[in-house]
């Protein structure tokens, strides 16, 4: 009885590989596409696939696009937040005609999104992001507007 419930506990453990275990099968997990490990076979290298398939970052997800989006903080927030008052004061929110800013009084930063209908679908704490993230989420997240 202990065996077979070791032996199931180690299957269960095993079955998503942390960094370390891809570092050692020669994968970083951190940028292993899924799409690459199916290109394998082709390569005659099928024998790396399963072990490739637990590192892998899935790469076929459909990213949900927004029309709009809303970014609102606080002014007097921008102390507490030196990353958002960065990304606010550069000219990165530019390159999104459909974002918006709005500063409300003691509010922490967040961004809104915005369905076809105007009506609010998501809500996004972003107290913890850098600038980097924003630009990218937005990149990702909103309709491009030319």
């Amino acid at each position: 009885m202990f065996m077979f419930t070791y032996t199931y506990m180690v299957t269960i453990v095993a079955s998503q590989y942390n960094e370390e275990d891809c570092n050692a099968f020669g994968f970083k997990k951190s940028e292993l596409l899924c799409s690459t490990c199916q290109e394998l076979p082709k390569f005659n290298l099928t024998i790396l696939s399963d072990h490739c398939l637990e590192c892998c970052i899935n790469d076929n997800v459909v990213t949900k696009l927004y029309p709009r989006a809303e970014f609102e903080v606080c002014q007097c927030k921008f102390g507490a937040y030196p990353q958002i008052q960065a990304f606010l004061k550069s000219d990165k929110p530019s390159k999104y005609p459909n974002l918006s800013i709005k500063y409300s009084r003691g509010t922490d930063p967040w961004i809104y999104l915005f369905n076809e209908n105007g009506e609010k679908e998501d809500s996004l704490d972003i107290r913890k992001w850098d600038t980097d993230t924003i630009d990218e989420f937005l990149d990702t997240h909103l309709v491009k507007v030319k």
